[in-house]
């Protein structure tokens, strides 16, 4: 993060405090704020926090916690009021419509209906005596997120934002990765939303009649079956109803896209600061990052960190990049902050910080490493045919073991850096209709210690590419009509990683495992940080049925990882 303290605000300001102000929105309907300003005379710029979590909990006279403290909550992430009131700043913290102490339904994540309570809540601070009518926002995660859907809105007053661990994609990132149920949500929904007033929309929406089919079909899914603990929120949808709405969603479509920052990016049109941290199991803040960073077309940074989870309360290192970036966007402080080459990232490995101008870096020397037998990883084609690996995976409800087959390269002969989009072009056969391939990337050193970089998912039957929307390093499954795969039938699945920045010294190996179960016992604490594994729960609904997986790689079948090599 930048160090902007010689020419940043100063913390200069005593602190006035009003809990619980109501704010009335165009329909009527009252949101509740807690308003933290700076007690001097004069006019202020102010920054915005939405989210569902509870402002309560926002100001708690808590120091900043590590990750595993008894004590230590995910959502304290508004930022820290102290910090930022006593530096000039008004801090608005809001509870969103149907949470905490605000009117109204809840209607899930960062719905259209929040969007437009964002504008009515920039364009009230913007009025009041103690603003100078230039607003911002803050905040990180479902507070990151909903600053964009608020900017496309295009409120005046909103001057800039810092969407950070904002996922863009509400499907592919959020819910479904690689069209393949996640289960974050359900610890989102019953844990940390589910007391408030939520509403399903797909309840609320749509015909009883209709509702019944689709109810009886998602309880038909043999998938769901086997899983009693989700089972139950399609059996009876108002014990989660957001939860609810994801489970009877499980394709693509105008419930996610409406959710989805990444159709209103035409609509963006301030500056904005993302960032995230590498190493993307959880893949909603990663991927959102750089999809939010490519598509908007305005005055931005990215800066992509080493796989962190930030402390709680936010710790000074995030209020004080808080404080830089609206100082040169709200108070026109000239810090150098958009001096720099726009992008800036963590190379882990290298364990240092380094500045780009674009993405994917344009000496790239995109590089294919064939999937061979006895496990081996090579720039060279395996020579001989017809000689498939093969795994088998039995259900959840039938055992907790993972199988998988696994390729490794030879030692490295040189440090070797890979930064970049990464994807698997796998061939594969399996003898049922639909399976999950999940696929893990990992720096393996010569003492034999395994590090998790990234991982990739894609559902078997949700295969089909739009090829007008891929990349070479990017393929984008549209998710809109899953096909049954023909049991037998060599496939080819182009399977998306999360990208990842990372240098394998010599002496390394690159190792890839490909899997197609996981389970909320099975995730692999010691491979990535604990709490990005555990927090955010991302395991995914698997397979009922036990599945036998053929991995082809010949001259007619070459299975390759196609890695971005930096000479």
């Amino acid at each position: 993060m930048p160090d902007m303290s010689a020419k940043s605000s100063q913390p200069i300001h005593d602190i006035l405090t009003a809990k619980d102000v109501h704010v009335e929105m165009r329909d009527g309907t009252k949101l509740a704020a807690d308003v933290f300003r700076p007690a001097s005379k004069g006019k202020f710029p102010a920054l915005l926090a939405m989210s569902p979590y509870g402002k309560g909990i926002q100001s708690l006279p808590l120091a900043p916690q590590p990750p595993g403290t008894p004590v230590y909550l995910p959502p304290i992430e508004a930022g820290n009021y102290e910090y930022l009131a006593s530096r000039g700043y008004a801090h608005i913290i809001a509870d969103v419509r149907g949470t905490g102490h605000s009117g109204g339904e809840y209607l899930g994540w960062v719905s259209p209906q929040e969007a437009k309570d964002g504008y009515d809540l920039v364009e009230w601070i913007a009025k009041q005596p103690w603003c100078n009518g230039k607003v911002g926002m803050v905040g990180i995660s479902y507070y990151g997120e909903i600053q964009l859907i608020v900017a496309a809105e295009q409120p005046p007053h909103l001057k800039a934002i810092m969407p950070w661990n904002a996922p863009a994609d509400f499907y592919r990132e959020s819910t479904h990765h690689g069209g393949i149920r996640q289960m974050f949500f359900h610890y989102l929904y019953v844990q940390r939303i589910g007391s408030d007033n939520s509403t399903s929309v797909m309840i609320k929406n749509t015909n009883p009649k209709e509702l019944e089919k689709l109810i009886k079909k998602i309880k038909e899914d043999p998938d769901l079956r086997i899983l009693p603990e989700i089972y139950t929120f399609v059996d009876s949808p108002r014990k989660a109803p957001c939860f609810f709405d994801i489970l009877v969603n499980p394709n693509d479509g105008p419930f996610y896209w409406e959710r989805s920052p990444y159709t209103k990016y035409d609509n963006i049109k301030i500056p904005f600061y993302a960032r995230s941290g590498w190493w993307a199991y959880g893949h909603m803040h990663l991927t959102g990052a750089f999809r939010n960073y490519l598509g908007i077309d305005a005055p931005k940074r990215l800066e992509i960190d080493k796989p962190v989870v930030e402390e709680r309360p936010l710790p000074d290192e995030y209020n004080e990049t808080v404080i830089s970036w609206y100082d040169y966007w709200l108070k026109g402080i000239d810090n150098g902050i958009m001096d720099k080459p726009p992008i800036k990232i963590y190379v882990m490995g290298a364990n240092e910080w380094r500045y780009e101008s674009e993405w994917p870096l344009a000496r790239t020397k995109w590089t294919k490493y064939y999937l061979r037998r006895w496990s081996d990883l090579s720039t060279e084609v395996e020579p001989a045919s017809g000689k498939p690996d093969a795994f088998v995976q039995q259900p959840a409800d039938e055992s907790d073991v993972i199988s998988s087959v696994q390729y490794l390269t030879n030692p490295l002969m040189h440090n070797t850096e890979i930064t970049g989009p990464i994807v698997l072009m796998l061939y594969a056969s399996i003898d049922r209709e639909d399976t999950n391939w999940i696929i893990s990337l990992r720096d393996v050193s010569s003492d034999g210690v395994e590090v998790e970089l990234t991982k990739g998912f894609l559902k078997a039957s949700h295969r089909d590419l739009d090829k007008r929307l891929s990349k070479p390093w990017q393929p984008y499954h549209p998710h809109l009509a899953p096909k049954k795969v023909t049991p037998g039938l060599v496939q080819e699945y182009a399977i998306e990683m999360a990208p990842t920045s990372n240098v394998f010294f010599a002496g390394h190996r690159i190792k890839i495992v490909i899997s197609s179960m996981d389970h909320s016992r099975a995730r692999d604490f010691h491979l990535a940080p604990v709490t990005l594994g555990a927090s955010h729960m991302p395991w995914h609904v698997c397979s009922s049925e036990t599945t036998l997986h053929k991995i082809y790689h010949d001259k007619k079948a070459p299975s390759h990882l196609l890695l971005p090599i930096i000479p």
